[in-house]
């Protein structure tokens, strides 16, 4: 029970935080919902007008047991409740195809208006829905649809409503898994009760009902005994909270028994009154402690959790201090987008810098994430706790705990920010650039020194694939493989490497996975890949499991860097610069042949070479008529890259490593941001684009 624990204390810490309204913590005996039809009553409980929502949640009351019902007759919510519940004349007059759960819900709703601590709100909902005209009204207000023989529609689709009127109800609620048809009877309803004087009218947002309700649902009968959380004698749950997880449903993290699966045969001998009178055999947890933990969780969960599909993961600190978000990468985590921090212009003029390659990157960001660690080691201490973990949801109805860690403050920033020095690579980003006048920003490439967020990890390795929903596992099992990477400090999975290396060497790959092309989104994509791919072959050998093989590669174009694969990277980014330069000035758009035959080269370097290098001659001989020096100065570039390879490594036509990778990139971005003036290679000014082919031109025709 540690989780349940941390999030109980989590739950004490955090309740007494000075937070905004949106991102206050559920209150007891109260549970998180999306509304759907919002109906506004007077005190005297007559119908005043009505709407639909669309994706709103609300906060609304409920009992231990509702706050988890799942199967066929799940009991009912005290106040807001779908229209099978609220609704008397759902069924039959109505005919709605759902069971009409009328008289569980008004039972539960009178036992808290008759009772002491009943509310002036929940009296004036008491009285309209005893009419009985709930269903009518909505018809009538045009946000409920009927048929010829005055009937609930259940259409397929919203096209089959032959109505004037747009059908925002089936715009609102979702589909049954079963009919694959929209059901209106499932619509939840929220009640607003207008009172002279009184400015909340919405019952979501009054607190006074909130406090009406907690009080009388903690007056119900319970068995007591010892929670397991606390450690303490008090009322024990015997349901658990359900909706934890949004794209999971009702999954619950805790479950028990219906006495008719026979789950637990052989194991225990509860029986529906030896629960009633002792409790479960199997754990105890308290009733206020499931709620706070459960809450606690979700507050989380909406707050700071990351989310894919069925997965979430979610770290704090159980102080409620904010902590470095584990499931970013660097960029992110130094707030470049908060300009409240940082001016815009400075922001700028940071991230635009000419990127100086006669040096390695690696020291200047390492200052930068030292300096920020040290804000959180200050804030955080180093013996606070903090807390890491993963839940899956497998079926509809279960939620499972897939990883959970508890560390000190120390121990958590210092692995993470070894996690983003060893794993740092530039990576490509693009930002708006702010312009005078209030004209429109221009969108910037931009290269800063970056550790890749883990989901961007596994995009690169399978492709945008793994977003579809058949393949969404294989995306939530991946990122937990890399939690214990990042959290635990373990050595990286190579076959993730492999496969992002393997990936990136397709360039052509669009005829399998639709990813990339020759179009400027597509090539963005690629190069993104590229940033990741490099920085997890760096990242690796900086974590060889065997000591003796790691190394820690530049961020920087190494000239005194003498291996095979490294120099053939630079051979085949010296190439492709000639031949997309050279296409460039005869405004020719189409791959060269580097780019063609970049998967053929990783696998026959030897052979491929002399491919790519016989077929840039013609672009050679272009680049000569047109730019004379720059073509002089490319010649160079090659020749003292094929001086520096030995010829029993350059005639071997072994597959070449992820390294040369690391050779290509490096090239690849120091041709990119250098340019021919006087005859030498200068870096571009912060004005000048990557690609600024006029410049560059004008530069080389000044020297011929």
């Amino acid at each position: 029970m540690s989780w349940m624990a941390k999030l109980y204390e989590t739950y004490e810490q955090a309740i007494s935080l000075n937070l905004p309204d949106d991102q206050q913590l559920i209150p007891l005996s109260h549970s998180k919902q999306n509304a759907n039809i919002n109906i506004a009553i007077d005190i005297n409980g007559k119908f005043i007008s009505a709407k639909v929502l669309t994706k709103t949640p609300i906060i609304l009351p409920a009992t231990e047991k509702s706050a988890g019902r799942t199967g066929k007759r799940p009991p009912p919510h005290p106040l807001a409740d779908k229209l099978q519940y609220v609704a008397k004349d759902y069924s039959p007059k109505f005919g709605g195809k759902k069971p009409s759960f009328f008289e569980a819900y008004h039972t539960l709703l009178k036992s808290w208006c008759d009772s002491q601590l009943g509310h002036l709100k929940a009296k004036a909902v008491l009285k309209y829905v005893e009419n009985g005209n709930v269903i009518e009204d909505l018809v009538k207000a045009k946000i409920l649809f009927v048929d010829d023989n005055g009937c609930l529609l259940t259409p397929k689709s919203a096209d089959e409503l032959k109505s004037d009127v747009e059908p925002l109800i089936f715009n609102s609620i979702s589909k049954d898994i079963e009919t694959k048809t929209f059901d209106q009877g499932t619509a939840l309803v929220c009640w607003s009760v207008y009172i002279e004087g009184d400015p909340v009218s919405d019952t979501w947002l009054d607190t006074s009902i909130q406090d009406s309700w907690a009080s009388f649902d903690a007056l119900s009968d319970g068995v007591e005994g010892l929670c397991f959380v606390t450690g303490k004698q008090t009322i024990l749950a015997s349901n658990h909270p359900s909706k934890i997880i949004r794209a999971a449903g009702n999954a619950k993290l805790i479950s028990s028994n219906d006495m008719e699966g026979y789950t637990f045969l052989g194991r225990f001998t509860d029986t529906k009154a030896s629960v009633k009178c002792d409790g479960l055999q199997a754990v105890g947890v308290g009733l206020l402690a499931t709620q706070k933990s459960h809450n606690a969780l979700k507050w989380l969960i909406r707050r700071q959790g990351h989310e894919n599909g069925k997965q979430v993961i979610v770290s704090w600190a159980v102080s409620g201090k904010p902590i470095p978000e584990p499931m970013t990468d660097s960029y992110t985590l130094f707030d470049w987008d908060d300009l409240d921090e940082i001016d815009s212009s400075e922001k700028v003029e940071e991230l635009t810098a000419n990127i100086d390659h006669g040096r390695d990157l690696g020291q200047s960001f390492a200052l930068k994430l030292n300096k920020k660690m040290a804000g959180y080691r200050a804030e955080l201490g180093d013996m606070e706790s903090i807390v890491i973990m993963a839940i899956d949801s497998a079926t509809s109805g279960r939620v499972g705990i897939t990883y959970y860690r508890e560390c000190f403050a120390k121990e958590f920033i210092d692995r993470l920010e070894r996690w983003h020095l060893d794993f740092s690579w530039q990576q490509r980003h693009i930002i708006d650039m702010p312009q005078p006048d209030g004209k429109k920003p221009i969108s910037k490439t931009i290269w800063p020194v970056s550790a890749p967020a883990p989901k961007n990890i596994v995009l690169a390795a399978f492709g945008k694939a793994v977003e579809d929903d058949k393949k969404k596992k294989l995306l939530s099992a991946t990122i937990e493989r890399l939690l214990p990477c990042i959290i635990e400090e373990r050595a990286f999975p190579i076959d993730i490497v492999n496969s992002c290396v393997r990936r990136v060497s397709n360039r052509n790959v669009k005829r399998f996975s639709g990813q990339y092309s020759n179009t400027a989104s597509e090539l963005a994509a690629w190069e993104k890949d590229l940033g990741v791919a490099c920085a997890l072959y760096r990242g690796f050998f900086n974590r060889h499991p065997d000591l003796s093989k790691r190394r820690n590669y530049a961020m920087a174009l190494e000239t005194s860097y003498h291996s095979r694969d490294y120099l053939y990277g630079r051979l085949l980014a010296i190439a492709d610069h000639i031949e997309e330069m050279a296409l460039r000035i005869a405004k020719e758009n189409r791959s060269t042949t580097a780019n063609r035959l970049m998967q053929r080269f990783s696998d026959y370097p030897a052979a491929t070479w002399l491919t790519i290098h016989n077929g840039i001659i013609p672009y050679q001989q272009r680049l000569k008529s047109k730019i004379p020096p720059l073509e002089a100065a490319y010649k160079r570039l090659l020749e003292d890259v094929h001086e520096i390879i030995e010829i029993k490594d350059f005639n071997s036509n072994e597959k070449l490593t992820g390294e040369y990778l690391l050779g290509f990139h490096c090239q690849r971005k120091w041709l990119r941001e250098h340019k021919l003036k006087e005859g030498q290679w200068i870096l571009k000014d912060s004005t000048e684009d990557d690609t600024d082919t006029e410049t560059e031109t004008e530069t080389h025709e000044g020297d011929e």
